[in-house]
């Protein structure tokens, strides 16, 4: 196992993503956020099935920066609850994973 990750975080808009992914690069708490598009989430809120369009951000850091990036998005985010997963990369290509950790130290 490798200390990447990728963090996966769900917004309301493209422009609350981008505020998103701006706070955590500027202050390098990730190497790369990637902004996906046209998601339809489905999911149960407060007893309902709920629908939403959202954007989801694909979050390139490393495991030290976990508790920073989710700090980061929970002042950001519109949502009372939002998404903060994250994915342990297993293996990957040693200098992506190389340039990971030094652009955010």
């Amino acid at each position: 196992m490798t200390n990447a990750v990728v963090g996966l975080v769900t917004c309301s808009s493209r422009s609350e993503a981008r505020k998103i992914a701006r706070a955590l690069l500027t202050k390098k708490r990730a190497a790369c956020v990637n902004i996906l598009g046209g998601l339809e989430s489905h999911y149960w809120w407060r007893g309902q099935l709920e629908t939403a369009r959202e954007f989801l951000l694909l979050i390139k850091t490393t495991r030290p920066k976990m508790g920073s990036v989710t700090s980061a998005v929970k002042a950001a985010h519109s949502y009372e609850v939002p998404e903060v997963i994250f994915v342990n990369v297993v293996e990957g290509e040693r200098n992506y994973l190389e340039w990971i950790s030094k652009s955010v130290r």
